[in-house]
């Protein structure tokens, strides 16, 4: 199950043998934030490592309507609050991709569409013969 888009618009839409993946939060179904969490005094913790997991786990489901997974990722671009988060970031990026993974643009926006979320990606997946 995935979140609900926040506008009219879809998750993903397959063109030929490309896949188009909107811009992918750590948004829950519930509309919990993967990463965010507030305590009892109103303190806000947010982790950007768990934040990018979460992402990335979000569009393999998105891919899986489309038989697909990560590794038929070929462009990325990742939007992040700030760039103080790059390291945990890159680092659970690692953990899923390689050089030979996709092409990768990392920019910093000023704000995403909720103050708890520190990274959105949007990507094109590749569905043909890649031989």
């Amino acid at each position: 199950m995935k979140a609900t888009p926040r506008g009219r618009f879809p998750h993903s839409r397959r063109v030929g043998e490309f896949v188009y993946v909107s811009g992918t939060s750590a948004r829950r179904p519930d509309n919990t934030i993967a990463g965010a969490s507030v305590d009892e005094l109103g303190t806000t913790s947010l982790d950007i490592r768990a934040q990018t997991r979460a992402v990335l786990d979000n569009i393999k489901t998105i891919l899986a309507d489309h038989g697909a997974g990560l590794t038929d990722l070929v462009q990325v671009t990742s939007y992040l609050v700030s760039m103080n988060d790059f390291g945990g970031y890159n680092e659970v990026w690692a953990e899923h991709f390689d050089e030979s993974g996709p092409t990768r643009t990392t920019v910093a926006v000023h704000q995403l569409p909720h103050p708890h979320l520190l990274i959105e990606i949007q990507a094109v997946a590749y569905l043909g013969d890649t031989s």
